[in-house]
């Protein structure tokens, strides 16, 4: 949210709630001007400690998500990010023999840059998958949005491999966390309209792939230094008691 439309969106809701700027400051334990300050979106010389006091008066919730390059920033600075990597690796190969699955592929298409997390190909079916890896689900518009562009440039990322697909499929694969499946579940029907197809479907589609696939599932135990791995299903958690088994 930029600095004006944070401005002006604590001033609506001030006003709504029919407060003025001196009572919000009291309430905050900020100066009046500290609100105008904020209210004119004159944030550079504000800290966050006094934003988010005054957001919290006024129950506007503040999130400072740190964007960079996309959705590369997770990969730079979560070791997670690398252990689902090799925790799919490791699934592929015990599980998709058919798929030579490739990691971390890298374009440029006409001014679009990017990276693939997976780019999987079956030769028998000319199947090309692109596979996008999130070990923390923050901003699902823009994830959808990055991963529809990957689909959109995935017949020329897969010539320049000299592979010539006549099916392009997608496979959002969320780390499984608590956090995860909760924030997922309170944008379900983004996801499910973006991605209908589940752990189940994607698993029957990669044993035959015919056409393409949209599918959005969970992978369990992607930590660094665990072997154990999981695919699961969008919709349920199951508890279960003892060892974890694959897929």
């Amino acid at each position: 949210m930029g600095d004006e439309r944070l401005g002006a969106v604590c001033r609506a809701v001030r006003l709504r709630r029919r407060l003025t700027q001196g009572d919000v400051g009291v309430r905050a334990r900020v100066s009046r001007s500290t609100v105008s300050r904020l209210e004119r979106g004159h944030l550079g010389t504000m800290s966050v400690d006094a934003i988010r006091a005054i957001g919290a008066v006024l129950e506007v919730r503040l999130d400072l998500v740190p964007h960079w390059r996309g959705g590369d920033l997770d990969r730079l600075m979560n070791a997670r990010h690398s252990a689902l990597h090799e925790s799919v690796a490791g699934w592929f190969a015990a599980q998709c023999p058919d798929w030579i699955p490739v990691p971390e592929v890298s374009f440029s298409i006409y001014g679009e840059r990017g990276i693939v997390d997976v780019l999987a190909w079956h030769a028998a079916t000319r199947t090309l998958l692109v596979i996008e890896l999130k070990t923390e689900l923050v901003d699902v518009q823009e994830m959808l949005g990055t991963l529809d562009r990957k689909r959109r440039l995935a017949r020329q990322i897969g010539l320049e491999r000299d592979w010539a697909p006549r099916n392009v499929g997608v496979w959002l694969v969320m780390a499984a966390s608590d956090m995860n499946r909760r924030r997922a579940a309170g944008h379900e029907l983004t996801l499910r309209a973006a991605l209908p197809q589940d752990g189940r479907a994607i698993r029957a589609w990669l044993r035959r792939p015919v056409g393409p696939i949209a599918a959005f599932s969970f992978f369990a135990n992607a930590r660094p230094g665990n072997g154990i791995r999981q695919l699961g299903g969008a919709r349920r958690v199951r508890r279960r008691v003892g060892p974890v088994k694959r897929a």
